[in-house]
């Protein structure tokens, strides 16, 4: 098996240079609260990025569509069609006529440019306007490899996400998930690897083994996952940059769920003995395992606190299934779940204020979030079938995979993977080549 990331190399030349900061004329009426519930979006008109003599290109049409499809896909904007625009911007340079702008109801606009440096290289230029104040917000230059286009869409969408809502964007981000194939008795499951929208797709697996529950690093481009080999549970971590993958251990029964640490020096995962399930920790630097809990009920699905300090899991040492805290070192174990049903998958929210789980009630799953104390239980999502959530990494969305009822013919119905804020709208689904489950959204991507 051989992955290498044509695009980390491609982007390894990506050079920025700022041009214009936060102004200080910035209307407060354009900023966006994405904190409360369902709120009219945001009306912005993005301009087809031109070319040569201020004509717009191809390349140019597909940046602002990309842009056009991130900001849209958030729920804090909506897009005005082009065929409304009185007059299509020639360059970001030049200063627009706002009057074209304000009678269309737009508030902020969106102009840029594209160009030909040399045969590998473009230059990619954009500029957010306020509508409202009639001024500049912020600006980039950006001097590319011309196949790096798309990643460049999803920075700039990045940059005006965070100059409007005021919160960082998750659009420079890529997606690992189990793609699933193949009738249920004899699945093929393998490693796949996508942008946030479901582009630049590849597999990083050739189906010749069983691999489950995929997860990023948060400090670098690795993934812990879990592989069966001649039946035996296999912990790997498969480097994107260099496409080589590191067997970490093989362990005797089952293996549930690798996860990384914050800091990236260190698994935590379950493993089962005996008919017992614990919950332990292995160090990537020397490889040592650490047992954290020690009981005959089933700990399983742990994940580390944005800070390392405290743990969350489940458990069915209560009787059923629910939510569990304890410090990093296995101590001061606590029920935080006490709500109707069992709980199961908790993840911690990259800012630490919120855990999402998966929730069975009454023949029914559900996708909500939750304090880390318990306290203030929403419910976002419910299917025949939903479960493994994963948080985009400014902790505004989350995204899962849903089954829908079997077929009346008996047949299990397909699994994909769908996305939702956390505020509950938008439920969106992502397209994949065949059917996915188990998604991992990874960091923002490093420049």
């Amino acid at each position: 098996m051989q992955y290498i990331s044509n695009k980390n190399k491609i982007l390894k030349k990506l050079i920025f240079f700022i041009l214009f900061f936060t102004s200080s004329c910035f209307a407060e009426d354009l900023r966006i609260n994405i904190n409360s519930g369902q709120v009219d979006p945001l009306p912005i008109a993005i301009a087809d990025f031109t070319g040569e003599k201020g004509k717009a290109s191809e390349t140019g049409r597909l940046i602002s569509q990309v842009i056009s499809n991130n900001l849209v896909s958030s729920g804090q904007f909506k897009a005005v069609d082009s065929a409304a625009f009185i007059a299509p911007p020639t360059s970001p340079s030049v200063r627009p006529n706002f009057t074209d702008w304000s009678p269309l109801g737009i508030k902020a606009l969106i102009t840029g440019s594209i160009k030909n440096v040399d045969d590998q290289q473009i230059e990619i230029e954009f500029r957010l306007w306020d509508v409202i104040a009639e001024t500049d917000l912020i600006g980039l230059r950006l001097s590319v490899n011309s196949k790096a286009w798309r990643r460049v869409a999803h920075i700039i969408s990045d940059e005006i996400f965070e100059r409007l809502s005021g919160d960082s964007g998750y659009f420079d981000t890529r997606i690992v998930y189990i793609a699933e194939s193949g009738p249920q008795d004899k699945r093929l499951k393998r490693l796949a690897i996508m942008d946030q929208d479901g582009e630049n797709h590849q597999y990083l697996t050739d189906g010749s083994f069983l691999v489950l529950t995929p997860r990023f690093s948060p400090t670098t481009q690795e993934i812990t996952y879990l592989a069966y080999f001649k039946n035996e549970p296999r912990v790997y971590i498969f480097n994107l940059e260099t496409g080589q993958q590191e067997l970490l251990g093989s362990f005797p029964g089952m293996t549930f769920a690798p996860r990384f640490s914050p800091t990236g020096d260190k698994i935590i995962m379950s493993l089962a003995t005996k008919g017992v399930t614990d919950i332990y920790t292995m160090n990537l630097n020397n490889q040592k395992v650490t047992r954290l809990t020690n009981s005959v009920s089933i700990d399983t699905s742990p994940s580390f606190s944005p800070n390392g300090k405290k743990v969350i899991f489940n458990s069915d040492r209560g009787g059923s299934q629910q939510i569990y805290i304890m410090d990093n070192n296995g101590n001061n174990v606590k029920r935080i779940s006490f709500g109707k049903g069992r709980y199961a998958t908790p993840v911690w929210a990259p800012k630490g204020e919120l855990i999402a789980f998966t929730k069975m009630l009454k023949n029914k799953f559900f996708i909500g979030v939750m304090a880390p104390d318990g306290s203030g239980e929403r419910l976002l999502a419910e299917g025949y079938l939903v479960e493994g959530p994963t948080w985009a990494p400014n902790g505004r969305v989350l995204m899962y995979f849903k089954q829908e009822a079997p077929k009346d013919n008996g047949k299990s119905s397909s699994v994909n993977l769908y996305k939702i804020d956390i505020t509950g709208f938008r439920e969106t689904r992502i397209l994949t080549p065949s059917d996915g489950s188990d998604p991992a959204w990874s960091p923002l991507l490093p420049n």
